[in-house]
This record gives C-alpha cells, sequence and structure tokens, in this order.
C-alpha cells in the first residue's frame, strides 16, 4: 500500500523493484482519506503508508519493511549487508535519517509547498528560512560524513543499499 508522494513510500516501492521482490502495489491517496478508512486503520493503526502485507501480516514502517523483506526475500546481499558491521552500518543511517533528513526535508517541503498548496494560506517565509538553514546543515552533513566529503558514491559500503535509496527519496522530494 503506497501513495508516492510520500518519500518513505516511495522508497519501499522502489526497494522492491530494484531487488526483484515479486509485489502488488496498491495504490493508496493519503489526501484522500483512504488511510482512514477502518479497512485500512486496522491493517496500521498509525493510519500511514507505506504498509506491506505478506499473507495476514501487516507491517509498516519503510525501514522495518526493508529489513523485514531483506530477511525474508532472496535478494542482492548488497540491499542490507548480512555481515554484522555492513549491517549496522546500513542501520545507523536508516536510524539517523528519521531526525536528518526525514525531518529536514520533508518539513522544509511541507513548509514551503504543501501546506500553502494544500490549505491555501501564504507560507510563512521566515519560517520556510529557518527550516532551509537547518536543512542545509542537514545536506551538508550527508555530504561531509556520510559520503565522506565526496569519497565515497554511497551512503555505506561499495555499492547501494536500501540507505541509498531512502537517502535519494527524501532528497529528490
Amino acid at each position: 500500500y503506497v501513495d508516492l508522494m510520500s518519500q518513505p513510500a516511495r522508497a519501499v516501492y522502489i526497494f522492491c523493484r530494484a531487488t526483484g521482490i515479486d509485489h502488488e502495489i496498491i495504490p493508496v491517496r493519503i489526501v484522500n482519506g483512504d488511510t482512514r478508512t477502518e479497512e485500512y486503520t486496522a491493517m496500521n493503526p498509525f493510519q500511514k503508508v507505506p504498509v506491506v502485507k505478506d499473507g495476514d501480516f501487516a507491517l509498516t514502517e519503510s525501514v522495518a519493511i526493508f529489513r523485514y523483506l531483506a530477511h525474508t526475500r532472496d535478494i542482492a546481499e548488497h540491499w542490507y549487508p548480512k555481515d554484522a558491521k555492513l549491517q549496522a552500518r546500513v542501520d545507523e543511517y536508516l536510524e539517523w535519517q528519521h531526525q536528518g533528513t526525514r525531518f529536514h526535508c520533508a518539513r522544509f517541503f511541507q513548509e514551503k509547498w504543501l501546506f500553502p498548496i494544500a490549505f491555501k494560506v501564504a507560507p510563512n517565509e521566515k519560517k520556510i528560512a529557518s527550516m532551509q538553514v537547518n536543512m542545509e546543515k542537514c545536506l551538508d552533513e550527508i555530504e561531509r560524513i556520510w559520503l565522506q566529503s565526496g569519497k565515497k558514491d554511497f551512503i555505506v559500503g561499495e555499492t547501494i543499499s536500501c540507505a541509498d535509496i531512502l537517502a535519494a527519496c527524501e532528497l529528490e522530494q
């Protein structure tokens, strides 16, 4: 269950396609109230996307979904390494991104574009300027720390992982 306007849902969708995981996309429109129905709330009481159903098992939260799919599906190891140290590095980014890219980039996008369009209000330029400073600090941390000032092509390791997909979806918004 995905709404492709949601960065985490889009990341799970891309992960499934990139890894070749057999899946069925069930489109959900948050703005139409699709996540607030009784049926949807039974799957996800948080009323958010994404949701993955595997038989009668429903799982929410993109990071949990990445981990579950990596453990239950036959995918290339680089997506979510089995090596404890490499996996810990992927997990380190997945945990950091909630208060890093997810928080700062999403808040900037919401204040500058989403809220003014959705609620037909003028953007709060002072708030946007403050959020832009925080977002740019976060982007600097990605470049300086995670990508080691351009010495690395990927967030973790020598090849793409689910961390890169999640980062890309937040940054491209």
